[in-house]
């Protein structure tokens, strides 16, 4: 006799009706593939991960994550290939990763969080239908960069040069540093450009900019310049160099202001994303998205130490006051 068959039949004998027979699925199993630190990209992972519960999942019923950190390029590609090997449900990356697996050719859904140009990248073809196995939520919009130069001249009236401290390794800078040109030219700013690949060469950058005659600095949001973002606070902070990004987080470690996408909210439309997948959307066809929320972060102490008056037409707009 059939399984179900068999449960009527004992229910009868026990004096009630069976229930349905309800075949029980295993776990989704979700590989969390990231090349940053688990310092700072922890937080990115907790997002994702109170995304999927928001939406209903609960880990170790329904879904399974396991986590791989490739701090540094030694064995970036060794363990992308391994996770490719055991053929999870979906792969996630942050950073550099989403880059290395798609190198490998992956036959599983991919879905990324990166912080550069996933077209200028090669991760996929077009946002609207990206083609392959990957679709993420990309952090860089140029039209941010405009944004971000325009309030810091509305904070700083008589602001006249400005130094554009970047990794030229990140994917999509030259066409942010040439929003951030465009933008300066419109403010009758003059603009100076200044690159490092290493924390070496990003003190180089910095004292470049000063001997530039830089009055601010406009610091690109990137692996580099995030580890090393208190560095920068701390060196803008001793020569009195008002400085920009685009990421909360450098206005949480000293700089004067931040406006950008709100990177919990982006990790939760990774989320999102990842939902669409298990429940069978092809990557190939999930349209990638630009972030959805914005927040403006100013730091008082740091405005304060600056001697810098912060107007009451920023302040209103600001999400978070520091």
């Amino acid at each position: 006799m059939k399984r179900r068959q068999i449960l009527r039949v004992i229910g009868a004998s026990l004096g009630f009706a069976a229930l349905p027979y309800r075949s029980v699925a295993a776990p989704h199993r979700l590989v969390w593939f990231s090349t940053g630190d688990q310092g700072s990209a922890g937080a990115f992972l907790q997002a994702m991960r109170d995304g999927l519960r928001e939406l209903g999942y609960r880990e170790g019923r329904d879904l399974v994550i396991e986590t791989r950190w490739a701090e540094g390029a030694e064995r970036e590609q060794q363990i992308a290939a391994e996770i490719l090997a055991t053929r999870p449900s979906v792969i996630v990356t942050q950073g550099r990763a989403a880059r290395i697996v798609k190198a490998l050719a992956p036959t599983v859904p991919v879905v990324f969080g990166f912080s550069g140009d996933p077209m200028d990248a090669g991760l996929i073809a077009s946002f609207a239908r990206p083609g392959g196995q990957l679709t993420g939520v990309a952090f860089l919009a140029y039209d941010l960069v405009a944004k971000r130069i325009e309030v810091l001249k509305e904070m700083l009236p008589s602001l006249r040069r400005i130094g554009v401290v970047a990794s030229p390794e990140h994917i999509g800078e030259p066409r942010e540093f040439a929003a951030s040109k465009a933008a300066a030219d419109r403010l009758g700013l003059t603009t100076s450009q200044h690159q490092a690949r290493t924390p070496g060469e990003l003190n180089a950058a910095l004292d470049a900019a000063r001997e530039a005659r830089a009055e601010a600095l406009v610091v690109f949001p990137d692996p580099l310049t995030n580890a090393r973002r208190a560095a920068i606070a701390d060196f803008a902070l001793r020569h009195r160099l008002p400085a920009i990004s685009g990421w909360a987080v450098y206005a949480d470690s000293g700089f004067l202001l931040t406006y950008g996408p709100n990177l919990a909210d982006a990790w939760r439309r990774v989320a999102y994303l990842v939902d669409r997948v298990l429940k069978g959307a092809k990557p190939a066809e999930l349209p990638a998205e630009l972030p959805r929320t914005l927040e403006m972060v100013v730091n008082l102490k740091t405005a304060r130490a600056l001697g810098v008056a912060v107007p009451q037409s920023v302040l209103a707009r600001a999400d978070r006051v520091i």
